[in-house]
């Protein structure tokens, strides 16, 4: 008996590994074991830009200017943002910039340091 698991999309039980992929033959889902395995641990997974696995209290740097909700403010390229904390969400990064106070950011804005 296998111990791979079940398709997520149609809870198929004939999947199979393929160059680190999972793969289901009824409707051709591919999907990652690791991303399977930390969903199932319940640890918060979140990737900045590049893919480098972020955590809380890492220094990430802004890749994209991002306007301020409610004020005239910009967040500028290149601002380096230090001690975050990452939560639930779409914006997934709590977090205090210099001259603009506490914000929440999106992974996919920023990248590591």
């Amino acid at each position: 008996m296998s111990s791979l698991p079940k398709c997520p999309q149609c809870s198929s039980e004939y999947t199979y590994e393929d160059r680190g992929l999972l793969i289901c033959p009824e409707c051709s889902h591919e999907w990652s074991g690791e991303t399977e395995e930390a969903e199932n641990s319940g640890e918060l997974t979140v990737k900045d830009a590049n893919g480098n696995v972020l955590q809380d209290g890492d220094s990430i740097t802004v890749i994209k200017d991002l306007k301020v909700k409610g004020s005239s403010s910009v967040v500028k390229v290149g601002t380096k943002v230090k001690n975050i904390r990452l939560v639930e969400g779409d914006h997934n990064i709590d977090c205090k910039i210099d001259g603009i106070g506490a914000m929440k950011l999106k992974s996919e804005f920023v990248k590591k340091l």
